[in-house]
């Protein structure tokens, strides 16, 4: 075999993107690893508003690979899963699950953060890396790839200037209403309303997910100044066909928001402007095709009910950087990760998928099955227990 150092693009400095080269640079200290994306490298990161929810396992990551923005984070100390009537109504058990830190053992079980907060110190780590190591780590921002072309064994890329490279890695995926179809896809006809809301008597740390006859409400906290209004993220899913809040105003949907939620939450006292996101299954079968990888978005968009999108791209990078690690041959490590992944990915992708369905069924008791299931869940510590483990790390 040749002993050529291994020669990796990195298609897409998003999280995953950067999370992987960063993860590869530490861990593969002989490969000559190439990034590669369109938007330029001094572009305004913090503009992008969105709000990401990472799990205990990836912000473990981020701190290994000194990109983690403690200060810019907010720890989520409970998890209130619930169910909204029409449901299991009883004295003996309530249609909810509270999953807590300080019952698996650890701080936080995971923590939420603006998009731009996550990735504007990975970009910094990056660019250290690449200043210290300008032989063997290069970037090249503001150039769109055009094409991939797999050939005996390599993959070309076009940039402008075609390059060969022993493997490629597609971290560049975008939003389900972007993308091409790929082989598992599935729209689900649900619309996501994603913003802001200002909360009184909320708990600090808690995040919530509401099952409601629409589809799933979640609130994930945000961090706050100390005396201002409790902050929170808003996922709110609803049919698109018949969209209860396209045409409300805010206070209208405030009225809403606080009769569908419970107490768990707090009231939700204030409103900021919406965007709206169609919600689709989209899902390569494999991560792996010969010598092309695709990780994250690039791999599977999810449904958002669980938030585990990119926890499940991050468990992606750093399983291909130890397949790369633990064989010198690359296609024996892409048989490895393809093979290790697997598990992950599907019983995430089969979850997701069947909890997005469950809600456009129109099934006499559902509700109410939905809700034994929760109160069986939260009297089962075991199981429950599992559940955070499985949220927090992923499938070991």
């Amino acid at each position: 075999m040749s002993m050529q150092p291994l020669r990796m693009a990195v298609v897409g400095a998003g999280p995953v993107g950067l999370a992987l080269a960063l993860h590869a640079a530490q861990q593969l200290p002989t490969a000559q690893l190439t990034l590669f994306d369109a938007r330029a490298a001094d572009a305004d990161l913090s503009a992008d508003s969105r709000t990401l929810a990472l799990a205990l396992g990836s912000v473990h990551l981020l701190k290994r690979l000194k990109a983690w923005p403690q200060a810019a984070a907010q720890p989520i100390t409970e998890v209130h899963v619930s169910q909204a009537p029409p449901s299991l109504q009883a004295s003996w058990a309530r249609p909810e699950v509270w999953l807590r830190a300080s019952e698996e053992g650890v701080a936080m079980l995971g923590a939420v953060l603006r998009y731009g907060e996550l990735l504007a110190p990975l970009q910094r780590a990056w660019l250290a890396a690449l200043h210290s190591e300008p032989q063997r780590l290069r970037s090249a921002f503001g150039t769109a790839v055009k094409a991939l072309t797999q050939t005996r064994g390599r993959v070309q890329l076009d940039a402008g200037v075609a390059e060969e490279f022993d493997l490629c890695v597609v971290a560049e995926g975008g939003v389900f209403a972007q993308q091409a179809r790929k082989a598992i896809r599935h729209d689900y006809g649900q619309t996501a309303w994603v913003g802001n809301v200002e909360l009184s008597g909320a708990t600090a740390g808690r995040a919530i997910e509401r099952f409601t006859r629409h589809g799933p409400l979640a609130l994930l906290p945000l961090p706050g100044a100390p005396g201002a209004p409790a902050r929170a993220a808003l996922v709110w899913c609803v049919p698109s066909t018949s969209d209860p809040v396209r045409e409300l105003t805010d206070a209208q949907r405030i009225v809403v928001l606080n009769h569908v939620l419970d107490d768990a939450a707090g009231r939700i006292t204030a409103i900021g402007p919406l965007k709206a996101f169609a919600l689709g299954l989209n899902a390569e079968a494999s991560l792996v095709d010969a010598r092309l990888v695709r990780i994250g978005n690039a791999a599977q968009t999810l449904h958002p009910v669980a938030g585990q999108g990119l926890n499940l791209g991050l468990r992606d990078a750093v399983a291909l950087v130890a397949a790369l690690r633990a064989h010198r041959d690359p296609d024996a490590a892409l048989r490895r990760v393809a093979w290790a992944r697997a598990g992950d990915r599907a019983g995430m992708i089969l979850a997701t998928d069947f909890l997005a369905r469950s809600f456009t069924w129109q099934l006499p008791g559902l509700g109410t099955a939905r809700g034994l299931g929760l109160a069986a869940l939260q009297a089962a510590a075991p199981l429950k227990s599992a559940l955070a483990r499985q949220m927090m790390f992923g499938r070991r």
